[in-house]
């Protein structure tokens, strides 16, 4: 994506959010092209920088998804911090917080505050349970998330298992960041047509609960979705994962009829289509058949023979092969930025491309004099904010 190609470019976003779902939508906005400058408490800033393992004295997970933004420290609890935000807020579009609901309302910046400033700022409030209801005030994570959404109990090895945690932060990421993102880019869009901004309350339990659309579609019709039962997620013979002879695993997705022939002609079995669907004990057998025979090879081996087959299986990788895999290779999946004294550091772009520059995740208050400058700070004004 060139400078030019940047969607966003001249969009303003104070990021005042720490550790994951707010830094990892902030990202996107700034791969998009958005300036972002995260607003920071002097005293600690973002947690996820001193979380092990680091290069130097910069965790990995943060340097992640920290990349292309700049650092303001400023203490909102104080009279000249918040007076400053406000400030900031009248040249600002979007504002990112992840704070527990009422606490921005507590400090004077909350959305009254915010749009009595600029009628177009567009605030994102990410929280666990929304800013409603008999769970605003709850503590939580990813975890406790995801298990009041419903997307804990549809995971597990086998039918009656216990559930199994996820090995991605599935509410932070994709019921949090991603949905806040779709949100704010509607909410910039429709500000050209009203003129005013909003205010988002993205609940990363709902976020994650609107996952589960087409399981409860069925629940509507009179089933019982549950784990390890269902077509995608274990109840089925042709969509599953089995081990190969040296311990590696394969990935099984030959649901449509042809896949499910093709597969079976491949491996030397004598499949049939009626096995695409049937009871449980019926699948488990075929189950069984078919790992008997996928133990015969490698994982490796048995990818390559069946890549000629176009059969919808595929090795699972592991989290360090994937920069040497061709496919992630051929696509620049990823690329290398210069972090100075830490060395390259590599970084994953997103499905929405490699941004047109790249810049390292940024210190605590390092751009501080720049950033309030660029908001129209006078000196006098900037050395009595970054004194305080």
């Amino acid at each position: 994506m060139s400078a030019a190609d940047r969607p966003l470019q001249g969009i303003r976003v104070l990021d005042l959010s720490r550790l994951l779902p707010g830094p990892f939508l902030t990202m996107v906005l700034a791969d998009l092209g958005a300036d972002v400058v995260k607003v920071e408490d002097p005293r600690v800033g973002d947690y996820m920088r001193s979380f092990p393992p680091a290069k130097g004295d910069l965790g990995g997970r943060y340097l992640a998804v920290n990349r292309n933004k700049r650092s303001l420290a400023l203490d909102l609890k104080a009279p000249a911090g918040r007076d400053a935000l406000l400030r900031m807020a009248e040249r600002a579009d979007v504002v990112v917080e992840s704070f527990r609901p009422g606490v921005l309302d507590r400090l004077g910046v909350g959305y009254v505050a915010l749009a009595a400033r600029n009628p177009k700022i567009v605030l994102c409030s990410i929280s666990g349970y929304g800013a409603t209801g008999p769970y605003c005030d709850r503590a939580g994570h990813d975890l406790n998330y995801i298990a009041l959404a419903g997307v804990l109990a549809m995971g597990s090895e086998a039918r009656g298992r216990a559930p199994a945690m996820p090995g991605v932060q599935i509410a932070d990421l994709a019921g949090g960041a991603l949905w806040s993102a779709t949100g704010i880019l509607a909410a910039l869009v429709g500000r050209e047509r009203t003129g005013q901004g909003t205010h988002l309350d993205i609940s990363m339990t709902e976020g994650a609960l609107a996952l589960l659309a087409a399981e409860l579609g069925n629940l509507d019709c009179g089933a019982h979705p549950t784990r390890g039962a269902e077509t995608l997620n274990g109840g089925l013979a042709c969509y599953s994962v089995y081990r190969a002879g040296d311990g590696r695993y394969l990935s099984v997705g030959a649901l449509e009829p042809k896949f499910w022939l093709a597969f079976n002609q491949a491996i030397g079995r004598k499949g049939n289509l009626a096995e695409l669907v049937g009871n449980p004990v019926q699948q488990d057998a075929v189950r069984a058949e078919i790992q008997a025979i996928l133990e015969t090879r490698s994982a490796a081996a048995w990818a390559e023979h069946l890549a000629a087959h176009d059969c919808c299986c595929e090795i699972v990788l592991e989290p360090d092969e994937l920069p040497s895999h061709p496919l992630h290779q051929a696509r620049d999946v990823f690329f290398t930025i210069d972090g100075g004294e830490l060395g390259p550091i590599t970084q994953v772009r997103t499905p929405v491309g490699v941004p047109a520059t790249s810049t390292l995740a940024p210190r605590l208050g390092q751009h501080s004099r720049e950033v309030l400058a660029e908001y129209g700070f006078a000196d006098d004004e900037i050395a009595a904010i970054t004194a305080a």
